[in-house]
């Protein structure tokens, strides 16, 4: 299966039932690559981001119409922003995101809570856990545009979000210019790319979609 069609795979199980921020404490490995001086820092605390496809709605009216003059309301997720807690057992993630929706009659004044998920995901394929809250937005007569700042927390173990001791070893052996080894990359081999991937965790935030707004996010 394509990276493509993991991503929509993914997107559709959270949605319907990627820019990122990351951060850097304590729990980091750092990978080092040898003669050529390249470092990588890989962190315990989640990856953020949105799922490709989550990250906007459309509101139609009729709902059974996708013509673009029933066109009701569009509200999109920007400015992602985390901070990571990972002083104890657990690794808190405070996720933060701005909404805005702007919409196409506005006469009187109107009140909306759009549905969106905060997930958690490990591996970039399973999804371990989500949570489905709203979003309140206000419009008063003759606005056209509303906005809102929402906040959700994930918590994620750290013994599962740790790289193994063994594997750990392989990622920060010293290697030097000549080493037959010296030019390849760790994760290249099978058991160190599947144990990191096994202790990666992503918190992801999009839109609760519907099948049908999944479906004109992804063919429109």
């Amino acid at each position: 299966m394509s990276h493509r069609s993991n991503l929509l795979t993914l997107a559709m199980l959270l949605a319907a039932g990627g820019s990122l921020a990351g951060c850097a404490k304590s729990g980091e490995i750092d990978i080092s690559g040898g003669a050529a001086g390249i470092t990588s820092v890989r962190s315990a605390c989640p990856i953020v981001g949105v799922p490709a496809g989550t990250g906007d709605v459309t509101v139609f009216n009729p709902a059974t119409s996708t013509d673009a003059s029933a066109i009701d309301m569009v509200a999109t997720i920007s400015n992602v922003r985390s901070t990571c807690n990972d002083a104890g057992d657990d690794i808190q993630t405070t996720v933060t995101f701005d909404v805005r929706a702007r919409r196409t009659q506005t006469a009187a004044a109107r009140d909306v809570t759009l549905p969106y998920f905060i997930a958690i995901t490990r591996g970039g394929t399973s999804v371990v856990s989500k949570r489905v809250g709203g979003v309140a937005l206000h419009w008063d007569a003759g606005q056209g545009v509303a906005t809102a700042n929402e906040q959700a927390t994930t918590v994620v173990s750290r013994a599962l979000a740790t790289v193994p001791q063994e594997i750990r070893d392989k990622l920060t052996r010293k290697r030097k210019a000549g080493d037959e080894d010296a030019a390849l990359d760790p994760l290249a081999q099978p058991e160190v790319r599947s144990a990191v991937l096994s202790a990666t965790f992503e918190a992801l935030v999009g839109f609760q979609l519907t099948q049908d707004q999944l479906r004109y996010n992804a063919t429109r």
